[in-house]
């Protein structure tokens, strides 16, 4: 049996395994940075570095994302204009350890405040995966029926905003081609969906911690890696079209949400509700995950041909499987039980969509 590993191991393990994802992600930089913590950092380093090697909760990616909130931090000190050394590291992406161990202790209070929350990315080259969903779950419903969105894990709620995005693929568009913010993921597998884009009658969201996409525009830009321009645009034009369409996101624990959404207001007639969520189930404790899934089915029950129940989602395959990205998921409920769609696969951040519906019950 190998021996229980320390907090400082744990910590520098969690930094490659990090490191590791931002290469297979497209930002060596951040996988640069973070190797360095891993493999240089040590107990003389001052108050972060005690606060890093000794973390008391598990820093791994699917918990704490302890290396993503350094990281995230180091960016946001740079975006604030804090450290010009920092700033010209970022621009010639270049970095050694005594730069990233003289920022550590000129910024120590800045950093060890931003370490105490988690990573909050709202990444809006996801809604690729819903223009395209809503499209196929339109054909699916006959066409005619309005969307009432429900976002669980939405964080700002720039996905809530997806009806007002166009995807363009090859001058091919999905949508307005004068949008505020067009996606150009690269397109595999089958033609994009025909179907016209539903009509979004209301849309609102929840998370435990929701950010406002004016006030919280630096801590967004802060978790989008420095040599990512395209991410960078992308986040930008949906904060700025966020400006003049503020998402609704609630604060709330999100089964709790979920089931007072679903049991309190029928579904309407006439309309199709649509749960969707993307990268954030994994997240929810199992509890919640089951109660989620407990008031979707009983909702289902309730659901008709003029009054369908959808979820939509894009989320990562239990760990091990290895297969690239993530499974793109549609269930409808209109009358005849749980009917489920694989819709493909497509890449964590938008991307690659490998677009292969086929249903599956």
């Amino acid at each position: 049996m190998s021996a229980r590993l320390t907090p400082d191991e744990v910590f520098r393990a969690a930094c490659l395994d990090q490191a590791q994802s931002c290469r297979h992600l497209g930002s060596p930089l951040t996988a640069e940075i973070l190797t360095l913590f891993a493999s240089r950092l040590s107990a003389d380093d001052g108050a972060v570095a005690a606060r890093l090697l000794d973390w008391s909760g598990d820093p791994g990616s699917k918990r704490d994302a302890l290396a993503l909130r350094l990281a995230g931090a180091l960016r946001a000190i740079a975006l604030e204009h804090h450290d010009p050394a920092l700033e010209d590291a970022y621009e010639a992406r270049r970095f050694d350890w005594p730069l990233l161990a003289g920022v550590l202790a000129r910024h120590e209070a800045r950093i060890l405040d931003w370490l105490e929350r988690a990573p909050q990315t709202n990444e809006v080259g996801r809604s690729a995966v819903l223009i395209a969903g809503a499209r196929f779950l339109g054909d699916l419903t006959g066409g005619t029926h309005a969307l009432s969105v429900l976002e669980l894990g939405c964080s700002a709620g720039l996905n809530l905003n997806f009806n007002r995005y166009t995807i363009e693929v090859n001058q091919e568009y999905l949508g307005d081609p004068d949008a505020g913010l067009i996606l150009r993921p690269e397109w595999r597998g089958n033609a994009l969906p025909s179907g016209r884009m539903p009509r979004v009658a209301h849309a609102r969201g929840v998370d435990l911690a929701p950010l406002d996409p004016v006030a919280d525009r630096l801590r967004l830009l802060a978790y989008v890696w420095a040599d990512q321009p395209e991410r960078i645009a992308r986040l930008e034009a949906a904060l700025d079209l966020a400006k003049s369409h503020p998402p609704q996101v609630d604060r709330d624990d999100a089964a709790f949400w979920l089931e007072s959404r679903l049991s309190e207001a029928p579904l309407q007639r006439g309309q199709t509700t649509l749960v969707i969520h993307t990268i954030a189930w994994q997240y929810f404790p199992p509890a919640v995950q089951a109660r989620c899934m407990a008031a979707l089915e009983a909702a289902g029950q309730r659901a008709g041909r003029e009054n369908p129940l959808a979820r939509l989602s894009l989320e990562a395959d239990p760990a091990g499987s290895g297969r690239p990205g993530a499974a793109m998921r549609l269930e409808l409920w209109q009358g005849e039980g749980r009917n489920e769609w694989s819709l493909g696969r497509a890449d964590f951040h938008g991307r690659w969509i490998d677009w292969r519906p086929e249903r599956l019950s």
